[in-house]
C-alpha cells in the first residue's frame, strides 16, 4: 500500500508540474488571475501557471472578421431596405477585453447591428448607394469609440449589400431613364443655343460684306454638284427676288 501511495503522489506531482507549463503562440496572450484577482498578461512563448492558485484566459490578438447579419431599416426618405456588412476588428488590450466585458465577440456583434441600423437610417437611399466610403468611415468611427473601453480596435467596416424590393428597383430604373432624357434635352438645347449664337455672328459678318454671300452660294453649289444629284433645290435670297421684281415693273409699263 505504501508503494502505491508513493506512486500516486509522484504521478500527481508530475501531472501538476506538467500542467504548470503553458505554451502560447505568437498571436496569443494569457490574462492571468491570482486567487481571482487580475495578476498580469503573459505570453507569447512558454509561461508558468501555478495550479489552483492561478488561472488564465487565452486571448487571440489576430484580426477577427465579423459578419453582421442582414438588417431591415428605413432610410430618411422612407424607403425600406435590407443591409448587411462586415466588421474587421482585433483585441489590443487583453486585460480590458476580459475584465470589462463578458463576451467581447458577442458584444461587438450586437453593437455593430444596432449601430448599422441607427446610422444608415439617418441617410437617404441615394447616399446608401453612392456614398458607401463615407458611410463606412462613419460606422468605423462610431464603433471604435464604443469599443475603446473594451480594449478592441475596429480596423474597418464595409457595407456589403443593399437589397431593394422589385418595385423600388423598377422605380429607380424609371428615375434613371428620366434623368438621362432630361440630360439629353438639356445638351440638345445647349447645342442649339451655341449654334444660334454662331449663326448670328456669321450673319453679322455677311452683313458687313454683302458680296460674301455670293461666295457662299457658289461653294454650296459646288458641294451639291459633287453628290451626283439630278435635281438641285437652291434657295433664292429674298433681296434678290425684290431686285428682279423692281427691274420687271418698268418693262410692263412700256408695253
Amino acid at each position: 500500500m505504501f508503494i502505491y501511495t508513493i506512486a500516486t503522489i509522484v504521478a500527481l506531482v508530475f501531472v501538476l508540474l506538467v500542467s504548470m507549463f503553458k505554451i502560447l503562440r505568437e498571436y496569443e496572450r494569457a490574462v492571468v488571475f491570482l486567487l481571482g484577482r487580475f495578476y498580469e498578461v503573459k505570453g507569447p512563448g512558454l509561461i508558468i501557471i501555478v495550479p489552483v492558485i492561478q488561472q488564465m484566459v487565452r486571448v487571440d490578438l489576430r484580426t477577427i472578421v465579423l459578419d453582421v447579419p442582414t438588417q431591415d431599416l428605413i432610410t430618411r426618405d422612407n424607403v425600406s431596405v435590407k443591409v448587411n456588412a462586415v466588421v474587421y476588428f482585433r483585441v489590443v488590450e487583453p486585460k480590458m477585453a476580459i475584465n470589462n466585458v463578458e463576451n467581447y465577440l458577442e458584444a461587438t456583434s450586437q453593437l455593430s447591428q444596432t449601430t448599422l441600423r441607427s446610422v444608415l437610417g439617418q441617410h437617404e437611399l441615394d447616399e446608401l448607394l453612392s456614398a458607401r466610403e463615407a458611410l463606412n468611415k462613419d460606422l468605423q468611427v462610431i464603433l471604435d469609440q464604443h469599443t475603446d473601453n473594451w480594449g478592441i480596435k475596429i480596423a474597418n467596416v464595409e457595407i456589403k449589400h443593399v437589397d431593394l424590393d422589385d418595385s423600388m428597383v423598377r422605380a429607380l430604373a424609371k428615375q434613371a431613364e428620366a434623368e438621362r432624357t432630361r440630360r439629353a434635352k438639356v445638351i440638345h438645347a445647349t447645342g442649339e443655343l451655341e449654334a444660334s449664337e454662331k449663326l448670328r455672328q456669321a450673319a453679322d459678318v455677311l452683313n458687313k460684306a454683302p458680296n460674301a454671300i455670293q461666295l457662299r452660294y457658289m461653294q454650296t453649289l459646288t458641294e451639291v454638284a459633287n453628290e451626283r444629284t439630278t435635281t438641285i433645290v437652291f434657295p433664292m435670297p429674298i433681296d434678290m427676288i425684290g431686285k428682279l421684281t423692281e427691274t420687271m415693273k418698268p418693262s410692263d409699263k412700256k408695253e
